[in-house]
């Protein structure tokens, strides 16, 4: 039998504990709760960008020219990502989400300054991968706590408010970007500073958030800590809604006291594994690569340094206007279809950006932004359902690190398809990948109103 800090494993105490979490039918944490793990999504979505608004200028000052070192810096940050997921989120599922997510924006934070500090490709490459540990554990993360606390009526919809926190730190960047970067010789070291700034003070208030009590029960047992938790979300939803449903014990399924990634390789999970990799890594192709490359290859193709990040700030605008749409429909569509359809406008997007005139880069800019800010969290929550409690920071893990894998090659193959063929040929490319991801997408279970156990079963 497992043991914990409260005695043996008991599966009766285990089951109540899960039953009366699922019962729950609206947030149980406050509105600061989500405001606090939006920030966090700030801060990813602002360094995910910033790199790419930097790298113009970073390639000037290091004097570069076309070398393809400032690609591979990129590169090496994304490989971050992937094994940050991997290893904080292993983390996760054995010791704790809490934990986790505390150690995950002190990376992020040390990464950027780092990366402001930065004197070489080689110093700014090792401290992007250390951001990269961070950020990408953190995606991780933040799904899968989100996914524990929300009711399955709500699940997509609080998901999508925090996300639409975060994405404005996309929409804001390239602003920011456009202000520092053409204007002061160190314009793209105090975008770095700002995003440590930001990630210390998205650090300093996770102190206040719960550990999962799902958590708590399914994998610690640590049965009298989930208890006192989950009198605290209870006393919050009755406040808001009465008294609640009685919980149904009888309807939740025990999982297997298995290390977390061998718990994945098991019917179903091992098909939704592999699906979703293949998912992830078709679509953060494209991901990074427009995000990444695209001010730097505008830049190559005659636009100046101030022009090519005022059209992708413009487009920009088009990353809260997705995830508005989302927070519209995510509850009410099947999700998989939703992951579908957002791919089908990243492609529109990205076709309009390869044609290299004035008005369809900002229209394409648009588009593909706003495709991003509808595919991010609905595809990111719809990977954390797939996968059970016990595994589900691993199994988010596994699909998104790898996945990243795909950013990594996009990062450094769009440049190389743009500079041996042509402009439109390396931006079609990146569109038909992301295609390609929501397609498969739909080979997916449902997810949309569904509790966890019902979907991972």
């Amino acid at each position: 039998m497992e043991m914990s800090g409260s005695g043996k494993y008991d599966e009766s105490a285990v089951r109540e504990i899960i039953a009366r979490v699922n019962r729950i039918p609206v947030w149980p944490l406050s509105g600061l709760a989500l405001a606090v793990i939006g920030m966090g999504y700030f801060f990813t979505f602002y360094d995910i960008t910033d790199i790419g608004f930097a790298m113009p200028a970073i390639d000037a000052q290091f004097h570069l020219g076309s070398s393809l070192s400032l690609f591979i810096a990129l590169s090496v940050g994304l490989i971050g990502y992937g094994i940050g997921s991997y290893l904080i989120g292993t983390l996760a599922d054995m010791y704790g989400r809490f934990r986790a997510m505390i150690l995950t924006m002190a990376l992020t934070a040390i990464g950027s300054f780092g990366d402001a500090l930065s004197i070489n490709v080689p110093m700014l490459a090792a401290f992007r991968f250390i951001t990269g540990l961070g950020l990408g554990a953190d995606l991780n993360l933040v799904s899968s706590y989100l996914a524990e606390f929300a009711p399955p009526s709500q699940r997509g919809r609080l998901s999508v408010l925090t996300f639409l926190v975060g994405i404005l730190g996309q929409a804001i960047t390239p602003f920011v970007a456009l202000y520092l970067v053409p204007t002061f010789y160190d314009g793209w070291r105090y975008l770095f500073v700002i995003g440590g700034i930001i990630a210390v003070i998205a650090l300093a208030l996770r102190f206040e958030l719960p550990e999962s009590p799902r958590w708590l029960a399914a994998r610690a047992h640590r049965i009298e800590e989930a208890k006192r938790i989950l009198e605290r979300l209870e006393a919050n939803a009755m406040r808001k809604v009465g008294k609640l449903p009685e919980p149904r014990p009888d309807l939740v399924i025990i999982e297997e006291p298995k290390f977390p990634t061998l718990y994945l390789f098991r019917k179903p999970y091992v098909y939704r594994l592999l699906l979703l990799i293949v998912m992830w890594f078709l679509w953060y192709i494209g991901n990074y690569g427009f995000l990444g490359d695209s001010a730097t290859l505008l830049t190559i193709a005659g636009f100046t340094i101030s022009s090519s990040i005022l059209y992708l700030a413009i487009g920009a605008v088009g990353y809260p206007v997705g995830a508005v749409v989302m927070l519209l429909t995510v509850d009410k569509v099947e999700r998989k279809l939703l992951v579908f359809i957002d791919t089908v406008v990243w492609f529109i997007g990205l076709t309009l950006f390869a044609l290299k005139l004035t008005p369809t880069i900002i229209a394409g800019s648009f588009l593909a932004s706003m495709a991003l800010g509808m595919y991010l969290q609905v595809a990111y929550t719809y990977t954390a359902e797939n996968f059970p409690t016990r595994a589900r920071s691993s199994g988010f893990a596994l699909t998104d690190g790898i996945g990243h894998v795909g950013g990594a090659f996009g990062a450094l193959f769009l440049p190389v398809l743009v500079l041996s063929h042509s402009f439109f040929v390396g931006f079609e490319f990146i569109a038909i990948t992301g295609l390609l991801a929501g397609i498969l997408a739909l080979l997916g279970p449902r997810s949309t109103g569904r509790t966890l156990e019902s979907v991972s079963a």
